[in-house]
């Protein structure tokens, strides 16, 4: 008789990231997962306490994505810009993991303050402050107006069966930008 698989705690991180990514956060559940592996519910909550858990651990696969979704290459022309455009389209490409990482009041409770003072953001805010010259706390106020511009538009792609038109989306992130920049913020 061959040996049974063993399921794993990776196996069941990777199935509950993919199940998020396709069918919604929503849909995270035990029975979901083990179908997604072909398995009983018994291995998926063997290796973790409870589904919040691997909702948990789902979140911060989605958040390391995102990061590497929206960095600009090294040798980009205008990073900052860049930064924002792959905001947008993630938005679009990705709307079940933009919804789960975003708007499943995951920052309840918190403040604006406290969500730029993320150790998570450290990585952009770097990207920022090279691109503008600045220091890091010059970088983050620069970056949450950018950012809530941005993040508006993403918004709008990720929840509503709207047309990508990435030349649009360029022009206002332009616009946002330059404008941030000539009112001095």
């Amino acid at each position: 008789m061959p040996p049974k698989v063993k399921i794993t705690k990776e196996m069941i991180e990777d199935a509950s990231f993919e199940i998020i990514r396709k069918e919604g956060h929503e849909n995270l559940n035990a029975r979901t997962i083990a179908k997604y592996l072909n398995c009983s519910t018994q291995p998926v909550l063997y290796s973790f306490k409870t589904v919040d858990e691997i909702r948990e651990s789902a979140y911060e696969m989605a958040d390391r994505y995102h990061v590497g979704y929206i960095m600009p290459d090294e040798n980009d022309d205008n990073p900052f810009l860049t930064l924002g455009l792959n905001y947008v389209r993630f938005g679009h490409e990705e709307k079940n993991l933009f919804r789960f990482l975003y708007q499943t009041d995951k920052f309840g409770g918190t403040d604006i303050d406290t969500l730029m003072g993320n150790p998570g953001l450290l990585e952009i805010l770097k990207v920022v402050a090279k691109e503008m010259d600045c220091g890091i706390e010059e970088a983050r106020k620069l970056f949450l107006i950018f950012f809530s511009v941005a993040h508006g538009l993403a918004s709008l792609l990720a929840n509503n069966s709207m047309k990508y038109d990435e030349e649009q989306i360029t022009e206002m992130l332009k616009k946002a930008f330059y404008g941030m920049l000539s009112s001095g913020e």
